[in-house]
């Protein structure tokens, strides 16, 4: 059992293994504690729907059994993490992603399936939903990097270049959502200009947090809860990313000093978002807690 003198990685096992869903923990297990990547395939599995989409609230804000594009993108993420991102399973999502996709070819939010079923009231639910940059970039980015080749990635790819050479006033979800994108697409050179201009935006608009300690002085984009605000290491998961060049070493070191700071006496990290349920901000936890590890670890940082 982690006592009080217990390092950061020990203090969010005990918190792992005392509020997260199975998942979750074989997740843990398979980064932190070396345990089997079929046993995080075997849990993502109960998601899986016959229409080769991912459901039953995978992503805690969207309850309900029916497939969602987030929670595919999010499926898609956890095989990418254990190195399962490729063969069947893969060709099944992405015929999913075409059967749900818009007229662009590209992917809305929300399908107007989750009608009938709770979901987060900050994520608008419409009978004709657009296709968006912010479901549609990071599951693109993904499949690129995974060296996955469908037909439906033609058309999502052109909407996702379009969709970032248009961006001129943004928030940082959807800009997140860009560098996701821009981290797997192949035209490489096209990616680190159009990421030297993203960068440029984000230190323009504030979109990130510069100096935890003077972080009340950053402004929060409209819709976001009250204190949600980004940091360097949440557009720059990895060193690899070209978000990583929009940061000078010290801004970035000192975002993950503050992201090393917000462990709570729990062990996990806390939700900044807007908590609408108590399941949903209990599931969510957890999530929260494996991204802050698995990104101190990506940037060098001992979890002890």
């Amino acid at each position: 059992m982690a006592g009080t003198g217990a390092s950061p990685l020990n203090r969010a096992e005990q918190f792992i293994w005392l509020t997260a869903r199975v998942l979750e923990q074989r997740r843990f297990a398979h980064h932190f504690l070396a345990g089997d990547a079929d046993a995080v395939e075997t849990a993502l599995t109960a998601y899986l729907n016959e229409d080769g989409g991912y459901g039953h609230a995978l992503e805690p804000d969207l309850r309900g059994p029916v497939s969602q594009p987030l929670h595919t993108a999010h499926a898609l993420n956890v095989l990418d993490s254990i190195g399962r991102c490729s063969g069947l399973r893969v060709e099944r999502i992405c015929r999913f992603l075409t059967d749900v996709s818009t007229k662009e070819g590209a992917l809305p939010a929300l399908l107007p399936s989750q009608r009938g079923y709770p979901a987060a009231p900050f994520i608008p639910l419409v009978d004709d939903p657009p296709a968006e940059l912010l479901a549609t970039g990071p599951v693109v980015g993904l499949l690129h990097r995974n060296a996955v080749w469908h037909a439906w990635l033609f058309r999502a790819t052109d909407f996702c270049w379009a969709a970032v050479d248009a961006l001129e006033h943004s928030h940082p979800y959807e800009i997140e959502a860009a560098v996701a994108f821009l981290d797997g697409a192949p035209d490489r050179a096209r990616a680190e200009a159009a990421a030297d201009r993203l960068g440029r935006l984000v230190r323009e608009q504030r979109l990130a947090v510069l100096d935890p300690e003077r972080r009340a002085e950053y402004p929060v984009a409209a819709g976001y809860a009250p204190g949600e605000h980004h940091f360097p290491y949440d557009y720059a998961r990895t060193p690899d990313s070209l978000a990583r060049r929009w940061f000078t070493d010290e801004e970035l070191e000192r975002s993950l000093d503050h992201l090393a700071s917000e462990q709570q006496a729990d062990g996990g990290w806390p939700l900044n978002w807007r908590q609408w349920a108590p399941g949903t901000a209990l599931e969510g936890r957890p999530l929260v807690t494996l991204k802050a590890l698995l990104t101190l670890r990506a940037h060098g940082r001992s979890l002890g």
